[in-house]
């Protein structure tokens, strides 16, 4: 009997502190890694040591109260059962028993709560992560690229290994790898004890992207964006999939994520570079029309669509480029455009893309909405503009006007491009500095020469920071201008000044953030 106590207390003692040991016995069994894991994961993050402590203490407490509370239950039945006389006590409520069985819970629950939150807090702390990847999901694979630190500008997607599919469809398992189902094409490579920021999104339903060796779990939900992080102490292969039912293919998803040595991972980073060097846009291919459109379609989505608008009808003094003259006419006109910018800037140049993506986006606008021309463009046209080659037909930008010295006279212009004005202030002001008001007076001077015109005043916001007070600020800019440019004569009723506009990603968001345009009225 004393043996029986005796291997039944130390199996609830094994149960209680010491199942991990048993769990990864079973590591022998035939069936994989999959089936063979019964405990969680062998942790390699800080944050999953963290998880594994509190699952453990947690299921600790549990199964100490389970047990406390049914051995009182159990003696309580046994002992004072009828059959051995007892009777049942008559008694009412116990304001003591009532205290003691709400406190004692309550500070259970708060010594539970408090490692519990420590840890919660540090599982959303990304701040100050040497590597950032955005993980994008789709039907049915992972999508990576490296946003910030060593190997940033790469870019790849992951997919299931066909031969593990193959093998899934037939239903034969008898060779099943070890890694059945979860080796892909190409592993998500990270370095070693480098703190990695992950970014999360999706492109069409909702996954779920999660390590458990990592300890983390994150959702990917189109349109919205969500982080997490991790720090690997220990290279090596570690697995996790899509941890939601994202459609038929969702068992094949996997997550593959191979921590290496600085060294072994900067070797990486090199190869992977020389890889996307050499895949880069050939610009002396000849492309086809529906090859570049498809492309153009992408490069105007990331940097044109923010102020034309995705119908390309413009907004405000943004020119469309729906039905326009310009595009549908000489080829020669919108390189210009496109390699020297126009209005001051406004229309920034775009000469930081590639050959490929200029000719790419200039087909697509050519031939997108109603711009139904048929034209090409080739990469090598754009690669002899560069050098001062442009088609025939097409004039360089116009040169902007000069401010003039403060208190100088301006000369007049007169040309159609010239009719519109940046006015540019310092941050957090809304007066205008010497400069600002030489430019106004210049602008007045113009619009003097043509009483019929009517003027726009168009100010420009930051996205970031209070949108309420980046908005009023905006409005005393256009305020100011207006009063300067009615003191030089300009009729108050010949000035309109419109809704401020936001300006969010655009190259020099700071500076163009910061001015009032004044344009003639279209």
């Amino acid at each position: 009997m004393k043996s029986r106590i005796f291997r039944l207390v130390s199996l609830c003692t094994a149960a209680t502190y010491g199942l991990a040991t048993a769990a990864y016995a079973v590591q022998d069994l035939p069936g994989g890694p999959a089936v063979k894991q019964l405990n969680l994961h062998p942790p390699v993050t800080r944050i999953a040591q963290e998880q594994h402590f509190l699952h453990w203490m947690m299921l600790s407490i549990c199964v100490l109260i389970f047990v406390g509370v049914f051995a009182v239950m159990f003696y309580s039945i046994w002992k004072h059962r009828k059959s051995q006389g007892a009777e049942a006590a008559n008694f009412h409520e116990s304001a003591t028993v009532e205290v003691v069985w709400t406190v004692i819970p309550f500070i259970i629950v708060i010594l539970m709560a408090l490692p519990a939150t420590k840890v919660l807090v540090a599982q959303k702390d990304t701040t100050n992560a040497e590597l950032t990847i955005k993980v994008t999901g789709y039907q049915w694979k992972w999508g990576y690229d490296y946003l910030k630190g060593p190997g940033e500008g790469l870019s790849f997607l992951s997919t299931l290994d066909s031969s593990h599919r193959a093998m899934s469809d037939s239903g034969n398992l008898s060779n099943a790898p070890n890694d059945y189902l979860l080796r892909v094409d190409n592993p998500l490579v990270v370095p070693v004890g480098k703190k990695v920021r992950i970014i999360t999104t999706a492109n069409d339903v909702i996954h779920s992207f999660m390590v458990p060796a990592f300890g983390i779990k994150q959702d990917a939900i189109p349109g919205f964006v969500r982080d997490t992080w991790f720090k690997a102490e220990k290279p090596g292969d570690y697995y996790g999939q899509c941890a939601e039912l994202c459609g038929k293919e969702h068992a094949y998803m996997p997550i593959h994520v191979k921590v290496l040595e600085a060294t072994a991972y900067a070797a990486w980073v090199e190869q992977q570079q020389k890889l996307a060097s050499a895949k880069r846009d050939d610009p002396t291919k000849e492309w086809k029309l529906d090859e570049l459109v498809a492309r153009g379609a992408k490069v105007y989505a990331a940097n044109c669509a923010a102020c034309h608008q995705a119908n390309g009808k413009g907004a405000g003094p943004i020119k469309p480029l729906d039905g326009s003259a310009l595009v549908k006419g000489s080829l020669a006109e919108p390189m210009h455009v496109l390699l020297e910018g126009r209005v001051n800037g406004t229309m920034p140049s775009w000469k930081q893309l590639s050959d490929v993506e200029l000719a790419a986006v200039l087909t697509y606008v050519k031939n997108n909405w109603s711009n139904h021309t048929g034209e090409a463009v080739q990469p090598a046209q754009f690669t002899a503009a560069r050098a001062g080659k442009f088609p025939e037909g097409g004039t360089a930008a116009p040169a902007a006007p000069a401010a003039p010295a403060p208190g100088a006279a301006a000369e007049p212009v007169a040309s159609v491009a010239a009719q519109s004005y940046q006015v540019f202030f310092a941050t957090g002001q809304g007066s205008l500095d010497d400069q600002a008001l030489a430019t106004v007076r210049q602008a007045a001077q113009q619009w003097a020469a043509q009483p019929n015109v009517k003027i726009v005043l168009s100010g420009f916001v930051d996205a970031t920071g209070s949108a309420q007070v980046n908005a009023e600020l905006a409005k005393q800019r256009a305020q100011a201008v207006a009063k300067a440019l009615t003191e030089a004569g300009i009729a108050p009723e010949r000035l309109e000044l419109r809704k401020p506009e936001t300006i969010t990603d655009s190259a020099g968001a700071s500076d163009q953030a910061r001015r009032v345009d004044i344009l003639a009225a279209q």
